[in-house]
């Protein structure tokens, strides 16, 4: 007699296990997406914002592989409590028009969803792509100008002094430079904590590319990168001011709108390169010492 186990049934694909997941995300959170695109992404301020989501999407994709050979071993006990508290985070943001827990409550409701289909390991291996998504939230306004000011204050500091140096008549009032016949303010653009959030996940990104092995390496440039953030903005700043002070007002207007966006992030990722080699250079010199 012919035995048949009807235990083991083969699972079903991978569509179908993850489409139910997938289209109760995709229907509270794509009226988010399309409410941020219709009002705070378009700000420059947050212009990062789509940016950084679309990034994340890809990192989804590319580790899909991962996360779909991860062992099946859910965690209920803990996937549950944490996908009920996200969706009362997103409720409380969705109804009282807080973004701040509307978008927040998705670096909840993705860690608990994963961890019900696939458990720890699951969540392990695309733990990057959902960490990447905080920089896509709006901070609160009370936070941010807090912040922004004393960072304002540095960077025109900073610029003053170094044009000084090199024998430019320049002057500061706070956050106003005066440079020959010219008055520039530093705006928030130039120095707020959205170009450190946006540079920051920047560097975030390089060092998930670059993968290094050493913790202590992708540390140090990882608390670096907040240095280099404002040694950005201040090339910023300073081309923006000589190029003020020797082509005209209409020339530094333009150079706002068309180029300084790309002065700021090429000069952050060549410091961040630079600085990654020198880091590599001082453990290999460590390394040969005996």
């Amino acid at each position: 007699m012919k035995l048949v186990n009807t235990l083991s049934k083969p699972l079903p694909s991978p569509f179908i296990q993850w489409f139910p997941v997938l289209l109760g995300i995709a229907m509270l959170f794509l009226p988010t997406f399309v409410d941020l695109a219709r009002t705070v992404w378009r700000n420059d301020d947050q212009v990062h914002g789509p940016i950084v989501l679309t990034v994340a999407l890809y990192l989804f994709w590319s580790l899909r592989h991962d996360l779909l050979d991860a062992p099946i071993d859910p965690l209920p006990t803990i996937g549950w409590p944490l996908l009920v508290i996200g969706l009362i985070i997103y409720t409380l943001g969705r109804s009282q028009g807080l973004a701040l827990f509307e978008i927040g409550s998705l670096l909840v409701v993705l860690p608990a969803a994963i961890v019900l289909m696939r458990g720890s390991k699951g969540l392990k291996a695309v733990w990057f792509p959902i960490f990447f998504l905080f920089f896509m939230i709006p901070l609160p306004g009370a936070i941010v100008d807090m912040l922004t000011m004393p960072m304002k204050i540095a960077v025109s500091y900073v610029t003053e002094n170094i044009l000084y140096t090199v024998g430019y008549p320049i002057s500061r009032n706070g956050v106003i430079l005066y440079m020959g016949q010219y008055q520039l303010l530093v705006a928030d653009a130039c120095a707020g904590l959205h170009t450190l959030f946006s540079l920051e996940a920047m560097g975030l990104l390089y060092l998930h590319i670059i993968k290094h092995e050493s913790w202590t390496r992708n540390t140090a440039l990882a608390v670096l990168i907040v240095p280099i953030s404002f040694t950005a903005n201040v090339i910023r700043v300073i081309t923006l001011t000589l190029i003020t002070y020797y082509f005209g007002d209409e020339a530094g207007q333009g150079f706002i709108h068309g180029f300084a966006g790309m002065v700021l992030f090429v000069s952050a990722l060549m410091l961040i390169i630079a600085t990654d080699s020198l880091l590599r250079f001082s453990t290999q010199n460590k390394g040969l010492q005996p």
